[in-house]
């Protein structure tokens, strides 16, 4: 159990997620993949008084779990194993999205804001 919190960075934790976040944000925003991505996954996209505020609060949430697991990885010398749980996670989001109909062009967003994500998160466990 001590391995889950020796040596673990937690500001890099919480940077690591708060720019994950703000990268998502931008990331499915109209100004970047948004519009195409909303048309492939079959929703529209809302204004900033519609936002789903328990799917961000729980976006938060799993973002920081992801981050302190890069934080882990980090501590122990072992990145590779967040490149392989990155890669598995990719794949499963991609499974779940052909099931729920997503066109690939959504799919190829959703797995490389993941990508883009855990990306962040271990460059700022190199900074910090």
């Amino acid at each position: 159990m001590v391995e889950l919190t020796a040596s673990v960075s937690w500001l890099a934790v919480i940077v690591g997620a708060v720019l994950a976040f703000l990268l998502g944000w931008l990331w499915y925003s109209p100004k970047l993949f948004g519009t195409k991505w909303a048309e492939g996954s079959k929703v529209e996209l809302g204004n900033a008084t519609d936002m789903p505020m328990v799917a961000m609060a729980t976006q938060a949430l799993g973002l920081i779990g992801l981050a302190w697991v890069v934080a882990i990885t980090a501590a122990t010398n072992s990145l590779l194993t967040i490149i392989l749980i990155t890669i598995s996670f990719v794949l499963l989001q991609w499974s779940g999205n052909s099931f729920t109909q997503k066109n690939n062009y959504a799919k190829m967003v959703d797995g490389g804001y993941w990508i883009a994500a855990v990306v962040v998160m271990i460059a700022v466990q190199m900074v910090l």
